[in-house]
Order: C-alpha cells, then structure tokens, then sequence
C-alpha cells in the first residue's frame, strides 16, 4: 500500500512540475489573419481558423464561442441561399443575437431588413457606436470576455464580421477576435441539427438544443441624450 501511494505521489509532482497544465496545453493559436478573395473583402472571414478547421479548436477553456444569429431573423435569408432560422450550430457555440447588440446596416438587397427594435448600441452615421444603456457595455464584456479568446460564427459571416468589427473598435484586442465564417458551409463533426423534416413532411425547429442569450431591455436603463 505505502508502495502504491509514493507511486502516485511521484507521478503528481512530476507532472506539477513539468508544468503541462489544462491551460498551458492547449494548442497554440494563429493570429487573426483575413482570407483573401470575397470572403475576406466581404465578411472578413478568417484564413486559418474557419468553417473547415474550426473543428480543431473547439473546447478550450480560454476561448469563447458565439453564434450571432436569432432564433428566427427577419431578414429574408433564403434569398441568397440561407436560412432565417437557426437551423443548427457548431457544438460549444451560444448564441448572441446580433441585430439585438447594434442595428444592422449594409445586408445585401436581396436579404431586405431584418430586426428593428430595441438595441444595446446605436452606430451612428459617422461610424460610433453609441451605448443606449446603462448595462450596455457590461453586457457585452460578460458575453464577449476581454480576457478570452473570441470565436464569432453566424449564418453566412456577415453578422459575425460586424461584430467583429465593433469589438475592435470598442477596444478589444484584434488578436483575440475570430469570425470563423458561416454555419451554413460548415461540414465538420460537432454539427448539431436544430431544424428537422417530420413524417407528415412539415419542417419545424429543436430551439430547446440552442443556448440562446436574449436581451430583456425592460429591466435595462435608458442612457439619457
């Protein structure tokens, strides 16, 4: 027994001091690089970290993980070859919908409008974003930690390269920032399907597998202007 328990205890103080923790293991991360071509020019979708390699840096404790789509968009996404809903998302994202954090400006055409209501921001037409309350800026340090690596994923990458963008300009660090492109060109093995065909043919969508993050203004104070 006295055998067993030094064992052990050598083993312990070998690997503290090797000092492999959790943390210190994980792989090391390229720096936010834009592709090129439309995607980059368009979205701002990432070279290295993407649809087809996010796979690889699912799961770490120092990253974050966000889907900037609603539940159901208003815009017509199926015009360009979407989806208004959330039709599935990559396991380990949440979702954080865009359209509640700032108004949407610059959507294709074809795509229309899509939410109008209430917002955490305004962006004016000079390019600030303006807080419209109180909580504003601590509801998006606690859903975007600054001390976490960022992975921001929607339908196309639209929504997500926006985001992106309004970080930066907030003050978060550009190296940290990820979008990592569009659910619906996503062909890896954490898929998890939210929209289904039933036997009678009809469509309908598992909304309860999504961790969805909504934004009650009511209980939120208004910034006086």
């Amino acid at each position: 027994m006295k055998k067993k328990i030094i064992i052990i205890l050598l083993c312990t103080l070998c690997f503290l001091s090797s000092g492999c923790t959790k943390d210190e293991s994980l792989k090391k991360l390229p720096k936010p690089e834009v592709t090129e071509g439309i995607r980059g020019e368009q979205f701002g979708i990432d070279q290295n970290i993407n649809e087809k390699t996010i796979d690889q840096y699912l799961h770490r404790s120092d990253s974050v993980y966000r889907d900037m789509r609603m539940l159901e968009d208003p815009g017509n996404y199926e015009a360009i070859g979407g989806d208004a809903y959330l039709s599935g998302f990559v396991e380990g994202f949440e979702a954080v919908p865009f359209p509640l954090i700032v108004n949407v400006t610059g959507l294709p055409e074809e795509v229309g409008n899509t939410y109008t209501g209430k917002t955490l921001y305004t962006l004016t037409e000079d390019g600030k974003y303006q807080a419209n309350y109180e909580e504003s800026k601590e509801i998006l340090e606690y859903y975007f930690p600054k001390d976490k690596n960022i992975f921001l994923m929607c339908g196309g990458g639209g929504y997500a390269g926006m985001m992106k963008t309004m970080l930066i300009e907030l003050g978060w660090d550009k190296d940290k920032i990820y979008n990592v492109g569009g659910y619906w060109y996503y062909e890896g093995e954490y898929n998890v399907p939210v929209k289904k065909e039933n036997k009678d043919g009809s469509i309908s969508y598992d909304f309860w597998k999504v961790t969805y993050h909504d934004i009650d203004f009511e209980l939120l104070h208004e910034v006086e202007k």
